[in-house]
């Protein structure tokens, strides 16, 4: 089994699905868009804009021109990895208990991989570090979505009311909610005559939608680097995202793969690291409305 899991291998199918279910489960965006395979070499997304209304013709009548826009746009993946060190008993253990482990590894790969998916998309930095990421450049929230509405806790049910008439406005569909705690937890204080209006949001509660809007509950949309507390907008067509379904996997025995300081062999470890490739697209950034603290 050892020899199998050498430098290289590719996560087994079972594993890529499982990983992907849990990340569709735990990230806002995945939960509330629409996923798409993306290949190696990208995806271009063709986006039209119809200048004009319909025309009625009469019979034998002349037909007039209506004119489309058409924009490209390609959905680039770029690679994220993940690693840890475990005991080098991994390369000695019997084939059940190296699945195991494996599962363990791939719990929380996908649960990082969900958070992480949200912050480069919602705030184009690298999660790891939380600074801007010159690979992800402006393909993020932050800087597609000018629309905003300045969110106060006093207010908090007027400023999402403001943000989907924003998006409305735009003449696009508000088919998404995500919002930070702070926001669910002011809806569920807010009162009229003595009754609470949002009772399904009390005691941190997660729904799943409000006043039949579909709702994400998740601090990922805040970040220390904008003001973001919620996103409101059509998810389902003008956001895409997906992933390389290949997901690379590495048993390392030697070096110091995370250049910790610390020789693998001298403290009896081994190191496992997961890449996966992943891409998205703000294909209409007036599709969205951003709530932001003043």
């Amino acid at each position: 089994m050892a020899t199998e899991l050498s430098r290289g291998n590719l996560f087994e199918p079972q594993l890529v699905t499982d990983l992907f279910n849990k990340v569709t489960g735990k990230s806002s965006l995945a939960v509330l868009s629409n996923q798409t395979p993306i290949p190696f070499n990208g995806l271009k997304e063709f986006i039209f804009s119809m200048d004009s209304e319909i025309d009625v013709v009469a019979e034998n009548g002349k037909k007039s021109l209506g004119g489309v826009s058409v924009e490209p746009m390609k959905i680039v993946p770029i690679k994220v990895e993940y690693g840890a060190r475990i005991s080098d008993e991994f390369m000695y253990a019997s084939n059940e208990e190296q699945i195991n482990i494996l599962k363990a590894f791939n719990d929380g790969f996908a649960k990082k991989v969900a958070k992480g998916l949200d912050l480069m998309a919602f705030h184009g930095i690298n999660p790891r570090t939380g600074a801007a990421s010159t690979v992800i450049g402006n393909n993020h929230f932050d800087a597609k979505v000018e629309q905003q509405v300045t969110y106060t806790t006093d207010t908090a049910e007027d400023n999402i009311e403001s943000a989907i008439e924003m998006v409305q406005g735009a003449e696009n569909e508000v088919n998404g909610l995500v919002l930070a705690t702070e926001v669910t937890s002011a809806l569920s204080k807010l009162k009229a005559n003595g009754v609470r209006q949002y009772p399904e949001l009390r005691f941190g509660a997660n729904p799943g939608n409000l006043n039949g809007l579909k709702l994400e509950i998740n601090n990922t949309v805040k970040n220390t680097t904008s003001k973001d507390v919620g996103i409101a907008g059509d998810f389902q067509n003008a956001f895409k995202w997906g992933y390389a379904k290949q997901i690379p996997l590495e048993v390392i025995q030697y070096g110091d793969p995370d250049n910790s300081g610390k020789d693998l062999k001298g403290y009896n470890q081994v190191y496992l690291r997961a890449e996966v490739y992943l891409g998205w697209g703000i294909l209409d950034g007036k599709a969205f409305a951003r709530l932001v603290t003043a």
